[in-house]
C-alpha cells in the first residue's frame, strides 16, 4: 500500500493552484477504511467503562486487597495517559496504520491475560500492558482520518462519526457489561474486545492505507521517559489524593510529575525533531480547542463519576437500568456529532464550541435539583442535552485540532488531545472527588447507631450500602437514607461547581477560537518542514489558509 505523503509526480508544481495535487485526490475504499477505524474507538470506549461492572465479581473471585483493587481500577488509564504523546509521535515516525495493528493484536491478547487472569498481580500487570497497548489506538485513528479525508468536508463528517463511536462505546459498555455479567463470568467483559480486533486487523490490513511523516527524526527515548513519568506522576498525584486524601507518596509523585514535565518540555524545544513540537500551541486555534476539551471533561468528570454511584445506590437501580438511563447521552452525542461539521460550516465554529460547551453547562445547573426521586425522565432529559453539547463541542474541537497542524504531525496532534482528556478527567475527579467527599463525610447518623458502623457509611456511599444490610432494619434504614441524603447534596454542590467550569469554557472558548474555520492546516509550519513541504505535497503553500485573521 502506497504512503499518501508521496512526491508528486514529476512536473507538478508544488501547491493547489494550477494542478490538481495526487494527495488532494479522494482516496478509494476511505469510507470502508473509516468502518474499521471507528471499530477500535468503540472498543476502547467500551473497555474504558465495562470494568466498573466486573469489579465487585472480579474482587471476590481474586481477592484483592484494598490497594491492589485501586491498581486494578487505575493502572490502565494511568499507562494510556502518559504513553498516548508518545504512541501519536511513534505512529507519525513508523507508520500509523502498521502501529494501529500492531496495538490491536497485543490489545486483543492482553485481554485474553485480564480474563483468565489467576491472582490480583496478574491482573495488573495485564491492565498496564492494555494501557500501552490501548496508548496506541487512539491518536493512530484520528491521525489516519486526517490522511484519509483531504476534502474538509467529509474530514468533518468522518471526525464526527469518529466522535460518535467513542460515545456509543461509553454508553454501551455498561449494558453490555450488565448483560455479560447477568449470564457468564466475569472474565467475559474482556473477551468481547477478541472479535471486534479480529475483525479490525483482517480487514485492517487490507483496506487502510499507510501513513507517515517522510522525515521524522528520531524517536527521542529520554523524552519518552520524562512525558511518561510526567504525567503519570500528575494523574496518580490528584486521583489519589481525590480518593484517600493526603498520603506521604502523594507529594512526592506530583512534585516529580510535575519536574519532569518540565524538563519534557524545554527538551523539545531543544531538539531538532521532537517527540511534540511545542510550536504547535502557537497556533491560537490549537491551543484553544485542546484547552477547551480540558475544561469540559474536568468540568463533566465529576456527573460521569458520580452519575453511576447515584443511579446504583441511592435510587438502587440494577447494572443494566443504570446503563439504559446514560444512554440518552450518547444518543445525543452521536447525532450532534454527525451534525457538528454541517452546523460550525453554517454559522461558526466558536459559536458552535461555544453554544455546545454552555448547554452542557446549563444542563449540569439543572442537576443541582437532583435529588434521590428525580424521575427517569427528567434525568434522561437532563443527560441528552448533556450528549447534545459535548457532543458538538468535542466533534468540533477534534476537527479543529486536526486541521491546524501539518499532517505529517497528525498522530501527535490527536495525542494532545486525547492527553488533555485525560489530565481533564484525573483533575475534575480529584477536585470535585476531595468535595463530594468533604460534604458526604459530615452527614449526621441517626441515634442509637453503633459508631463503628458510622465510620464504615462515612468511608463511602458503597459502605453505608453495605453496612446498612448488616443493621437492624429501623437503624439501617435510618443510616442509609442519611448517607443518601448527604451524597445527593455532595453531588448537587459538584454539579453547580461543574457549571461554572463548564460555562467559563464556553467563554474561553468564544474568544481563543474567534475567526477559526474548520479546514486544511493554517498553522505555519516549522522551518524544517517548510523547507520539505513541496516534495511532500503539505504545508501552509499546499494546505490553504481557512483561518480568518
Amino acid at each position: 500500500m502506497s504512503d499518501p505523503i508521496a512526491a508528486r509526480p514529476a512536473g507538478a508544481a508544488p501547491g493547489r493552484a494550477g494542478s490538481a495535487h495526487v494527495d488532494d485526490q479522494p482516496r478509494p475504499g476511505r469510507w470502508l477504511a473509516l468502518s474499521v477505524l471507528v471499530l477500535a474507538v468503540l472498543l476502547v470506549g467500551v473497555d474504558a467503562t465495562v470494568l466498573g461492572l466486573a469489579t465487585p465479581f472480579l474482587s471476590e473471585d481474586l481477592r484483592p486487597s484494598g490497594t491492589q483493587l485501586l491498581w486494578i481500577g487505575d493502572i490502565y488509564s494511568f499507562v494510556i495517559a502518559g504513553l498516548l504523546v508518545s504512541m501519536g509521535s511513534l505512529g507519525d515516525r513508523i507508520g500509523r496504520k502498521k502501529l494501529l495493528l500492531v496495538g490491536a493484536v497485543a490489545f486483543g491478547a492482553l485481554s485474553v491475560l485480564a480474563a483468565y487472569a489467576s491472582s490480583p498481580a496478574m491482573m495488573i500487570a495485564a491492565r498496564a500492558l492494555q494501557g500501552v497497548a490501548g496508548a496506541t489506538l487512539m491518536p493512530s485513528t484520528l491521525a489516519l482520518i486526517r490522511n484519509l479525508f483531504h476534502d474538509p468536508k467529509e474530514r468533518s463528517l468522518a471526525i464526527g462519526i469518529w466522535g460518535a463511536m467513542a460515545s456509543a462505546g461509553t454508553a454501551v459498555g455498561p449494558v453490555l457489561g450488565g448483560f455479560l455479567l447477568g449470564h457468564f463470568w466475569w472474565g467475559s467483559v474482556f473477551l468481547i474486545n477478541l472479535p471486534v480486533m479480529l475483525l479490525l486487523v483482517a480487514v485492517g490490513a487490507k483496506v487502510i492505507p499507510e501513513s507517515r511523516n517522510p522525515d521524522p527524526g528520531p524517536w527521542d527515548v529520554p523524552s519518552v521517559l520524562l512525558s511518561l513519568v510526567g504525567i503519570v506522576g500528575v494523574v496518580y498525584a490528584v486521583k489519589e489524593a481525590a480518593v484517600h486524601g493526603l498520603r506521604w507518596d502523594i507529594g512526592p509523585a506530583a512534585v516529580i510529575g510535575l519536574l519532569a514535565l518540565v524538563l519534557f518540555v524545554r527538551r523539545q524545544l531543544t531538539l531538532d525533531s521532537p517527540l511534540l513540537n511545542m510550536k504547535l500551541f502557537h497556533h491560537r486555534g490549537f491551543s484553544g480547542a485542546v484547552l477547551a476539551d480540558l475544561l469540559t471533561i474536568l468540568g463533566m468528570s465529576g456527573l460521569v463519576f458520580f452519575l453511576s454511584q447515584f443511579l446504583q445506590m441511592v435510587q438502587m437501580r440494577s447494572p443494566l437500568d443504570a446503563g439504559l438511563v446514560e444512554l440518552p447521552a450518547a444518543i445525543g452525542a452521536v447525532g450532534a456529532g454527525l451534525a457538528a461539521g454541517w452546523v460550525a460550516r453554517r454559522l461558526s465554529v466558536r459559536l458552535v464550541v461555544a453554544g455546545g460547551l454552555a448547554v452542557v453547562g446549563l444542563s449540569l445547573a439543572a442537576c443541582t435539583a437532583m435529588h434521590g426521586d428525580t424521575g427517569t425522565a427528567a434525568l434522561c432529559g437532563i443527560l441528552f442535552a448533556v450528549g447534545v453539547g459535548a457532543g458538538f463541542a468535542f466533534t468540533v474541537t477534534a476537527d479543529v485540532i486536526l486541521s491546524s497542524v501539518p499532517k505529517e504531525e497528525a498522530g501527535a496532534a490527536s495525542a494532545v488531545s486525547e492527553t488533555a482528556y485525560e489530565l481533564g478527567a484525573a483533575l475534575g475527579i480529584a477536585l470535585l472527588g476531595s468535595i463530594v467527599t468533604s460534604i458526604y463525610q459530615g452527614f449526621t447518623a441517626p441515634a442509637g447507631v453503633p459508631g463503628p458502623a458510622v465510620d464504615a457509611a462515612r468511608a463511602s456511599l458503597g459502605g453505608a450500602v453495605d453496612t446498612a444490610g448488616r443493621l437492624p432494619a429501623d437503624q439501617g434504614a435510618g443510616l442509609l437514607k442519611a448517607a443518601q441524603d448527604a451524597f445527593v447534596s455532595a453531588v448537587d454542590t459538584a454539579a453547580a461547581i461543574s457549571a461554572v467550569v463548564l460555562l467559563g469554557a464556553a467563554v474561553a472558548a468564544w474568544f481563543l477560537l474567534r475567526g477559526q474555520e474548520l479546514g486544511d492546516s493554517a498553522a505555519p509550519a516549522p522551518a524544517a518542514e517548510a523547507e520539505a513541504a513541496p516534495v511532500a505535497g503539505t504545508g501552509s503553500a499546499a494546505g490553504g489558509s481557512s483561518v480568518r485573521r
